[in-house]
């Protein structure tokens, strides 16, 4: 046992214990004093009950891109947490729990705290046994008292009588770390910041891209794990001056975001796969009237309900294809909180540019999970092809130009009577069956995609590591992969981030001579199926996963190791 980083801290207990609290408040802490940090939660689908976790993970010398299976220190807020994850302590863990939780029958991991008593003490509520435990923790890797102090007053500035409560027992919880005594964990030194970073998740991100890129109307109807961007976006819609809306279902969110669209604002909508079902009629609609819109789709197991608070990658075929005819789409994959901003605020531009439906597909484990990761770039949006104040010549909504892409006035502009309709139109937006003006509109609107896979093979694809054995994926499993690359040698991990079109060439290029596997979060292997339609080619081996849990980084290397290439 060593006092080596990284560090893994696993907070465990009943549903309403803050146990995401109080891995937010130890994230933070650790963040505070120039430690990476990655944090990621498990949690039951239940209105009451059922148990809950969340694993903090650091290293102040490497970046940390996922969890691992073992960790150092369990707090376990309840008798259930303190059985259930003894299994997962590392041979120098321990597992901190009040005196009344830890039993009579545990080894010498167990640390047992009288916490309920200190409560009854300092008469403060059972929940703010999650504030004195994380203290503990806190003395116990020698964090500054001041970072803790500012944590703390953060957490709790809209309750100062909270904010002081929880101050008081911090501390008390910092002593009986300290009295402790225990050396086989590295210690907190504060480190001077040489640049700016963040600890943020991958929907908070979502949501800042999109702001950056110009949004200015959202709406949601609740569904997890996409309901986070609309909190979020909820409490900060004054200090941006947008307009956040929840309206009484998914149809209705995508349909006033169409009708948001077409008015000039740059809208946005969020879901998740059952949610997204209801709105493919609305996304032929935005596809037929050439609306620019964006929607982020979260996805979690299905089909139905399936499991509503976990993650999955079982939606790309589906968002591919979704709804009736044929129509150009972006479909956009970020793996990291900082693709998830690049690409939301590069859907907004795409969608306004193009006229066309941009999805970014993300899923729970990037939706929910936090990373430490440098500052966002300052981006600014472009004005797209939009029409505004008037309009000079003959206008028609659906000019059929060289690049597909048509003028685009709004409602009021002068000299334009702009006209939209979602059967198949004349370029003034006339119904029309003629089959010669039916052939040139679908033309007209596929020439789009020309310049849409150009971009796709330029910005499609990235690569990390060097060798000629190739691990391809897309979304958040590049980042248990990267972690587990750390151990392995001579491999390239290749990301497709463009999914829809299709970076065929520049993936092409990058597979050329060499062996590769798919390892996705699906059963079925959805990525391996576009591979062999585009490229012709099938990969040497899929790794799939579909239990409702990312992969863990060990089950990647044993995988690795199984194919002979280590």
């Amino acid at each position: 046992m060593g006092k080596d980083w990284p560090l893994s801290i696993l907070v465990a207990g009943p549903a309403g214990a803050g146990v995401f609290a109080a891995s937010l408040i130890i994230g933070r802490v650790l963040f505070r004093h120039g430690v990476n940090v990655f944090i990621t939660n498990e949690y039951p689908s239940l209105i009451r009950g059922g148990n809950q976790w969340a694993l903090i993970r650091s290293s102040p010398d490497e970046y940390i891109f996922s969890h691992r299976r073992l960790v150092d220190i369990v707090l376990a807020l309840d008798n259930y947490s303190a059985r259930a994850y003894i299994s997962k302590l590392s041979e120098r863990g321990i597992i901190l729990c009040d005196e009344k939780d830890c039993g009579q029958n545990y080894n010498e991991h167990v640390r047992a705290f009288p916490f309920r008593k200190v409560l009854e003490e300092y008469k403060a509520p059972q929940v703010a046994l999650n504030t004195l435990a994380s203290g503990v923790i806190f003395g116990i890797l020698g964090a500054s008292k001041d970072t803790v102090s500012e944590v703390i007053s953060e957490q709790f500035k809209h309750r100062k009588e909270y904010a002081e409560l929880n101050l008081k027992l911090i501390n008390k919880g910092y002593e009986l770390g300290v009295a402790l005594s225990v050396g086989q964990f590295p210690q907190l030194s504060k480190k001077v910041e040489e640049k700016k970073r963040l600890l943020i998740d991958g929907n908070s991100s979502v949501a800042l891209g999109a702001l950056a890129g110009g949004m200015s109307f959202f709406a949601a109807y609740p569904m997890t794990p996409a309901s986070p961007i609309l909190h979020f976006l909820a409490e900060i819609q004054r200090d941006y001056g947008i307009v956040v809306f929840q309206p009484e279902s998914e149809l209705a969110a995508i349909n006033m975001a169409i009708g948001a669209a077409y008015a000039g604002a740059r809208a946005m909508v969020a879901t998740s796969g059952g949610g997204f079902s209801l709105m493919v009629e609305a996304l032929g609609q935005a596809a037929m009237t050439e609306t620019p819109i964006v929607i982020v789709e979260v996805q979690r197991p299905g089909p139905s309900t399936g499991l509503p608070t976990h993650t999955a990658q079982g939606d790309l075929r589906f968002v591919m294809h979704a709804s009736q005819g044929e129509f150009p789409r972006v479909v956009l994959a970020p793996g990291d909180p900082g693709e998830a901003f690049t690409l939301s605020f590069k859907a907004m531009e795409i969608a306004w540019r193009y006229q066309v439906p941009v999805i970014l597909l993300s899923d729970k484990f990037l939706a929910e999970s936090y990373w430490s990761i440098d500052e966002f770039p300052s981006l600014t949006p472009s004005p797209g092809s939009v029409i505004r104040g008037e309009y000079q010549g003959d206008y028609a909504r659906y000019r059929i130009t060289e690049d597909g892409v048509s003028p685009m006035a709004l409602p009021g502009t002068k000299n334009a009577l702009v006209y939209a309709n979602s059967s198949e139109h004349d370029e003034y937006g006339g119904g029309t069956i003629d089959p010669k003006m039916v052939r040139a509109m679908n033309e007209k609107r596929f020439r789009k995609y020309e310049s849409l896979k150009s971009i796709a093979e330029k910005e499609g694809v990235k690569t990390y590591g060097k060798g000629d054995k190739i691990i391809v994926t897309w979304g958040s499993t590049k980042m248990p992969i990267l972690e587990a690359l750390k151990s392995l040698k001579d491999i390239r991990v290749v990301q497709v981030l463009w999914l829809e079109p299709f970076p065929e060439e520049a993936l092409r290029q990058e597979l050329a001579g060499s062996q590769f596997v798919v390892i996705e979060n699906n059963m079925t292997g959805q990525l391996v199926s576009v591979i062999r339609e585009k490229l012709l080619v099938k990969p040497h081996g899929f790794l799939g996963k579909y239990d409702g849990r990312p992969f863990d980084p060990e089950e990647i290397e044993s995988y690795i190791a199984s194919l002979g290439w280590v």
